[in-house]
Order: structure tokens, then C-alpha cells, then sequence
């Protein structure tokens, strides 16, 4: 297959300018919602200030955008082919003996190459800036000040309550039962005045406490002494503690693996993450489908008509998948079918109805 450099160059410029524009638009408006909507959020709370609301729009804005690249995609590859459609272009184009695989491998690989993009430059930053996001909005909205890491050194969790705070540390953790193993427990009274260790065995998470078993009770100025069984108050519960790990969004795609076989070393289920990592991997395959899609939908020629309605269809059928892509994910991520078929089937499925429907319009 012969492919022009002068045409392929018009159309991948042209499908670029209408992709950055439509980013930027998407941008904008989404920006305009979040911020009103946490401006709601936040009425209730006088701490939280208009200029620290804007900037947690401002700081969530990069992941929004990753979650809308597939609609820019393919608002973006729709406006472009009815745009070189509607100025007969096109039909110039395949009257000279252009197939619409030659017009359609630029807009590919302009999708495919922000794709790379996305996934290796943008996810960085906008996973840091997001992470900034969700400290401040559990901080300042929702008031939760538990902490909860996973490190090569094991399990540390922070937990909060009225009579002061205390930190956990377990070398392991069965995440079933959520029992931790060669426990430390730092208690303090108010935030920083040490006031006891616990060193124990092992410890079971229990309604309203910690279930301690072969335990060494140490505080300052008192001799140490040992407890077969003791408690330790609690107010959490184990879906929080599941819940209080850094969500996949704000890890970087680079340390994405690392951070799964940390959790996965610790005793934790990473199907999250795992999950997570696979549907960035699938983004350069998932927006060529896109166009695709956009090309299904509006390559016909307008003296045909209809062409608002195929349009609008190219729309749907994209909002459809989004849908589906959601529901799929939700079912990987409860276990219910394997991570790497939920997270490639979407865009594969995509790509291959793209394909056919292509085949069919063109060929017959």
C-alpha cells in the first residue's frame, strides 16, 4: 500500500489541531463543573476557602482529562472526516485511487502516538497532582485523617481517634482476615506525646479494636510487662483499611509495577492496581479503535444526507463504549473475569467492530 507523506501529513495536521482543541475545550467545561461542584462541597466548611477549592480543581484537571482522551479522540477524528468529507476532499482523494486505509493511518497513529503520550508523560504528572488532590479533599471535605502505607518494611497504618493516635507496623498481613504479623504499635496522647509500645505476635482486627495476642506492653517510666491477650482501640474497620491505599489513579504508570508487588508481598490483593495498569497499556489500542469508530460513522459522502445522524450515532456509539469499558472494568476488579481480559477486551472488541464495519462500508 503506497501512502502519500503530502496527504497523510494534511490529514494527521489536521486531525492534531482539531484533537488540541477539543482537549482544550473539554478542559475548560470540565474545570468549570468540578470547581462549582466542590464549591458545594465545601460551603459547609469554613476552612476550606475559595482559592483552595479552585486549586483542588486545578490539581484534579490533568486526571480529568485522562478519563475524557477517548471522547476527544473521537470528537476530534468525527469532526475531521466530516469536515474532508463535507469539502469533498475525500472524495477527491479516492477518485486519485486513495483506499480509506491511506487516509485513515495517519489519524492512527496520531491517536496511537498521544496515546504513548498519555500513558508515559501525562499519567506521571497528573497521578502527582492528583494524589495532592485527594489529600486535600480527605483533609479538608471529608475529614479523614488515617494514613496507610506499604513499603518494602512491611504495613504501617495511622489511625486517629478522640483519645489520641497511634501508628501500626506488621512485618506481614493476611488481607482475609486482616491479621497483621510482628506487630509494633506506637501510641500517643494528642499528636505527638509518646505514651506507650506494644510488640506483639500478631494482631486481629476486631470491631472497635485490635485483637492483640502475646503481647509486651511498654510505656515510659514503667517496667514492661507481658499479656496473652490484649486490645487495642480502634476505629476502623477492614473495608476502610482496604480502601486507604493510594488508589491506582494516583500512581505513576512507571511505578505502578513496583507498588503491586509491594502490595502483593505485603499480603493485599492488587487487583486494583493490576487492573489499572493494564487499562493504561491498552490506551494507544483503545483510541486507534476510537477512530475507527469516528470513521464508521462519518466517512459517508454528504450529498448522501443524513449526516447529522450518523454523527450523532458515531456519538453514542462511543458513549457506549465507555459503558461497556466500565462495566467490563467493574467486573475485573471484583474478580469475576480475568484483569487482562477486562481490561484489553473493550478496546480489542473495538478495534476489531471498527475493522469490519470498515471492510464492509468500503468493500462490501
Amino acid at each position: 500500500m503506497r501512502v502519500s507523506t503530502t496527504l497523510s501529513g494534511y490529514i494527521g495536521r489536521q486531525f492534531a489541531l482539531a484533537l488540541i482543541g477539543f482537549l482544550a475545550l473539554f478542559m475548560i467545561v470540565v474545570y468549570m463543573f468540578d470547581a462549582i461542584e466542590l464549591l458545594r462541597r465545601a460551603a459547609s466548611r469554613p476552612e476550606a476557602s475559595t482559592g483552595l477549592v479552585l486549586r483542588m480543581a486545578l490539581l484534579k484537571l490533568p486526571y480529568m482529562a485522562e478519563q475524557l482522551a477517548p471522547f476527544v479522540v473521537l470528537f476530534a477524528a468525527i469532526i475531521t472526516f466530516w469536515r474532508l468529507t463535507r469539502s469533498h476532499e475525500l472524495t477527491v482523494a479516492r477518485a486519485a485511487g486513495v483506499s480509506v486505509w491511506q487516509f485513515l493511518l495517519p489519524v492512527v497513529a496520531v491517536a496511537a502516538l498521544f496515546g504513548m503520550f498519555k500513558i508515559t508523560v501525562i499519567n506521571p504528572a497528573a497521578a502527582v497532582l492528583y494524589a495532592g488532590y485527594e489529600r486535600m479533599e480527605a483533609q479538608l471535605l471529608r475529614g479523614s485523617s488515617s494514613l496507610l502505607a506499604v513499603s518494602e518494611n512491611g504495613f504501617w497504618l495511622r489511625q486517629i481517634d478522640d483519645q489520641g493516635n497511634s501508628v501500626v507496623h506488621a512485618r506481614r498481613v493476611t488481607s482475609a482476615e486482616m491479621a497483621l504479623y510482628d506487630v509494633i504499635i506506637f501510641n500517643f496522647e494528642g499528636k505527638d506525646r509518646f505514651i506507650g509500645r506494644v510488640d506483639a505476635a500478631k494482631a486481629v482486627l476486631a470491631p472497635g479494636y485490635w485483637d492483640v495476642s502475646d503481647a509486651w506492653i511498654t510505656a515510659p517510666n514503667r517496667p514492661s510487662r507481658f499479656e496473652r491477650s490484649y486490645r487495642v482501640p480502634t476505629n476502623m474497620t477492614a473495608e476502610q483499611i482496604q480502601d486507604s491505599f493510594s488508589s491506582p489513579e494516583t500512581i505513576s504508570f512507571w511505578e505502578l509495577p513496583g507498588f503491586i508487588r509491594l502490595l502483593e508481598a505485603a499480603g493485599f490483593s492488587a487487583t486494583r492496581h493490576r487492573l489499572h495498569w493494564h487499562q493504561l497499556l491498552a490506551i494507544p489500542l483503545l483510541l486507534s479503535a476510537m477512530v475507527l469508530i469516528a470513521a464508521t460513522f462519518s466517512l459517508r459522502p454528504h450529498r448522501r444526507g443524513g449526516t447529522s445522524l450518523l454523527i450523532g450515532s458515531g456519538v453514542g456509539a462511543g458513549f457506549l463504549l465507555f459503558f461497556v469499558s466500565s462495566l467490563v472494568g467493574a467486573l475485573g476488579q471484583s474478580a469475576a473475569i480475568p484483569v487482562i481480559l477486562a481490561a484489553w477486551s473493550p478496546a480489542a472488541v473495538s478495534a476489531m467492530l471498527g475493522v469490519a464495519l470498515l471492510l464492509h462500508l468500503e468493500d462490501g
